[in-house]
């Protein structure tokens, strides 16, 4: 049987990667692709149970390693319960976020830093690294301007956080694309949605005829 194929969908808060993902898995879909759509944290029971524990608003006080360590938990799990059988029954995995943004948010914005939040994480996922990562880039203060249009969104912890952090969030991002040239390809989220899907669309397409 083939090896699957794990895509990962990573950007800023506001960037709209939620839903150029379900376009993108349902087009995939459409074509006749073995695909299965999931999130982080979350996408199993357990992961979810975690997800609310991290972004209830009522948990201001959280400290930011026990946050980074929830993190992880929460991958962990998803991953040896979800993904990790997806990929060896030959699906294509479209993960609405994993271990980079963990490095951007956790080390880069909450300054624990990279290096050390990616030793915890390695820790979680024995080196079982995405193998794409579409990361939808927008500046900080334009996706929270998107964020309090969408009255229908969840409204999370990290959407508390001021601008400083999320521009911290970027710059995360952009050290993880210099680092990861080759995984990590970048969208610019500005653009119409349209747009946005269509680049998506093609860097996905273009992975899998190689």
């Amino acid at each position: 049987m083939s090896k699957g194929l794990f895509i990962t969908v990573e950007g800023p808060e506001g960037a709209g990667k939620s839903t150029i993902l379900t376009e993108l898995y349902n087009r995939l879909l459409q074509e006749g692709f073995n695909v299965i759509q999931t999130r982080e944290p979350g996408g199993i029971s357990i992961a979810e149970q975690i997800r609310e524990v991290i972004l209830n608003t009522g948990n201001t006080e959280m400290d930011k390693r026990t946050e980074a360590l929830l993190y992880a938990a929460a991958r962990r799990q998803h991953l040896v319960e979800k993904v990790i059988p997806a990929l060896e029954e030959g699906k294509i995995v479209i993960c609405d976020r994993f271990i980079d943004s963990s490095l951007a948010y956790q080390g880069n914005a909450r300054g624990i830093g990279m290096e050390e939040v990616m030793d915890i994480n390695q820790f979680a996922i024995e080196d079982k690294m995405p193998d794409l990562t579409l990361y939808f880039d927008i500046d900080p203060e334009e996706g929270l301007k998107r964020i309090a249009k969408h009255n229908g969104r969840e409204v999370n912890r990290l959407d508390l956080e001021s601008v400083d952090f999320h521009t911290r969030v970027r710059e995360g991002y952009q050290k993880l694309i210099k680092q990861y040239p080759d995984r990590i390809q970048v969208i610019d989220a500005s653009q119409s949605k349209e747009a946005v899907f269509g680049d998506a669309y093609g860097i996905v397409t273009d992975y899998l005829n190689k």
